[in-house]
């Protein structure tokens, strides 16, 4: 059979570059020695998760502690799962987690050159490769119908044989040429297949950069490399964009080890170097006593959404994460509490080969502990970049005076100060807690301990003596001598001391004060909260918190 004619009928693109020519279009990196080139390539589905963080994550350290390049490129030879703005949103949600590209699809960069990174705009190089295989007798095109293989599919499952297109069920692999020729005469439609060198007879080892030596049977399957739109399926895509974009290490899930076999032949037979693999665990959750993966259907937990909208602070997310990913990085991060994730030496052979367990009670920790670490301008600006993409109108109007919330902050959250707040675990959960700040979001529960007579006189007498020059001392001073006046104890030691001969203490004093003025029993320092609303807003609380 004339192979270069078939391929020429059945490929008669005129514009096809030879092969030899994207070596030098796509020639090797210059690279730092042991430097790695990873890649993260996803569909562009719109739904972006927490897989896509955790290999994002894997890829981007991988590559930067090396001195390498992390990559983005967007897989999207099928156009039935495009969703528009799905590219972008993959960026701006790694982005906010911390995980950049230093090249690739919609990424400006000067580092560019290994594009185009959609693999739509890189058809012609896959057709080229395809046109090559077919000259030199490693693929044919199949004219099966979906129904044809539909019944193949049945009587293999029938026979109990392993399903899928090879060997002798693979009844277009040895068509004549004068049967190839009447089929593309009627107009039949075909794609092109590998014709498959291998046996399930062979078996050999392979090194997994994480998983170590596997055992790999060989491919016998004709997969199918061009579809019938002249589209490549992902197998063939992926062997030739990791090769022209020289990746070095292909970080992926452990999903893909069952077409390991058709990868390696697929670089062998395009005569291209094949990059490292590594095959990383699922993440997985505890549902009862037992462990299954995390379901996009079951735990909202799996969208990355999830987290922007519930408020989690990105670097809290990345550092649970990279617990995960390193099992030696929860004892690097104790050691260095304050130091930057990315002082610590990832490497690839740390990463779990068993399933990943994610734990939200874990994330939850790990987020009290890095919020409680925060500068005060660091928490405003996570607080308010919650705050503009899912806060209410009254939030964002309250957090436009920076100065006043980072006052309320510095108060609040012990931002500044030795005993820092450790119970904030997102955004929304500091937001609300500042609500009684602002007036339009003050809504008082005067659950007072005393009756009204005890209430009104304590607030009637601190209002005559309020005054908003006071330090502490002075403020706890004017406190305590309201306290005869309704039968309370001014000293505490009076009080534990004969606590039968006292309707209260001073404590209960200030109680009654801070429901007033903040709605609730329990608050930071009162008379710092009281210099804070400043006089205007303090009275009038004061006289708003009396019993009518």
């Amino acid at each position: 059979m004339d192979l270069k004619k078939l391929a020429k009928a059945l490929i008669p693109d005129d514009d096809l570059l030879p092969i030899e020519e994207y070596e030098n279009i796509y020639p090797e990196r210059e690279l730092a020695p042991k430097a790695e080139v990873t890649r993260l390539a996803p569909s562009p589905t719109g739904f972006i998760h927490l897989g896509n963080l955790y290999g994002g994550l894997a890829d981007e350290r991988c590559a930067h502690t090396t001195n390498g390049v992390c990559y983005l490129r967007i897989e999207d030879t099928d156009e039935k799962r495009k969703v528009e703005g799905a590219v972008e949103k993959v960026i701006s949600s790694l982005k906010y987690f911390n995980v950049n590209f230093d090249e690739g699809a919609e990424i400006d960069s000067t580092l560019n050159e290994y594009g185009p990174y959609y693999q739509r705009q890189r058809v012609k190089i896959y057709r080229a490769f395809a046109k090559d295989l077919i000259e030199r007798g490693f693929a044919y095109p199949c004219f099966c119908s979906e129904d044809d293989l539909n019944a193949l599919r049945e009587k293999q499952t029938a026979e109990k044989q392993t399903t899928g297109y090879y060997g002798k069920y693979a009844k277009c692999r040895n068509l004549s040429e004068d049967e190839i020729y009447k089929n593309l005469a009627e107009g039949k439609t075909f794609v092109i297949r590998l014709k498959s060198q291998g046996s399930i007879e062979n078996k050999s080892t392979f090194r997994d950069a994480i998983r170590g030596e596997i055992t790999v049977t060989e491919n016998d399957q004709d997969v199918v490399i061009l579809k019938s739109d002249g589209i490549p399926t992902y197998h063939f895509a992926h062997a030739i964009d990791d090769h022209f974009m020289r990746t070095t290490l292909v970080i992926r899930g452990e999903e893909w080890l069952a077409t390991l076999p058709v990868h390696i032949e697929l670089h062998k037979v395009l005569g291209f170097k094949l990059p490292r693999y590594a095959h990383t665990s699922s993440l997985m959750k505890m549902d009862g006593e037992t462990k299954r993966k995390l379901s996009k259907r079951k735990d909202p937990e799996l969208s990355l959404d999830y987290y922007r909208k519930a408020g989690y602070f990105p670097r809290a997310v990345v550092k649970y994460l990279m617990t995960l990913l390193n099992s030696d990085f929860e004892e690097w991060s104790l050691k260095n509490p304050t130091a930057d994730y990315r002082d610590f030496k990832f490497r690839i052979e740390k990463m779990s080969r068993s399933g990943a367990l994610f734990d939200l009670n874990k994330l939850n920790d790990v987020s009290r502990t890095e919020i409680s670490l925060m500068s005060a301008e660091e928490c405003f600006e996570f607080l308010n970049g919650w705050v503009q993409d899912f806060g209410t109108d009254a939030d964002k109007a309250h957090f436009a005076d920076k100065a006043y919330i980072i006052k309320v902050l510095e108060l609040i959250m012990g931002v500044g100060g030795k005993k820092r707040r450790k119970d904030i675990e997102r955004a929304e959960q500091g937001v609300r807690l500042i609500d009684y700040f602002f007036d339009d979001t003050f809504s008082p529960e005067y659950s007072y301990r005393y009756g009204t007579e005890i209430v009104n006189t304590v607030l009637g007498e601190f209002i005559k003596v309020y005054d908003p020059a006071d330090d502490n001392s002075a403020w706890f001073a004017k406190v305590k001598a309201i306290a005869p006046l309704v039968g309370f104890a001014s000293e505490m030691s009076e009080y534990k001391k004969a606590p039968e001969n006292f309707k209260g203490n001073v404590s209960d004093v200030a109680e009654i004060l801070r429901i007033a003025v903040t709605g609730m029993p329990n608050s930071p320092d009162l008379c710092t909260i009281m210099h804070i609303l400043g006089k205007e807003r303090t009275l009038a609380r004061l006289k708003g918190g009396m019993i009518k």
